[in-house]
């Protein structure tokens, strides 16, 4: 990426609600994961738990996407602090309401 590109994804706005059909999805709210078929073995392994949303985010392309820490997460106090590997991103298709 050059810097111009790097500049387009730091002025995208913090997003703190999205609608997915209908539904009404903020930051903090709980949720349940409903990955896409094909997926890989992560959204196999986490497909129906459960978690809360930690961030909503808009991607390079437009869309938006949402942080997941689960709840089942031993290491959940990092995901709340943004570290790796412990918040999950997902399209907003794939979660629904707890």
């Amino acid at each position: 990426m050059n810097e111009w590109e790097w500049q387009l994804l730091e002025d995208k706005p913090a997003l703190d609600q999205v609608t997915v059909a209908g539904v009404r999805f903020r930051t903090g709210d709980p949720v349940r994961l409903r990955p896409r078929h094909g997926g890989d073995i992560m959204d196999l392994a986490l497909a129906g738990k459960t978690g809360i949303i930690e961030s909503i985010e808009q991607v390079y392309e437009g869309t938006v996407q949402v942080a997941i820490v689960m709840d089942d997460d031993p290491g959940r106090d990092l995901g709340m602090l943004r570290q790796p590997g412990h918040r999950f991103f997902f399209n907003v298709e794939e979660i629904e309401a707890v």
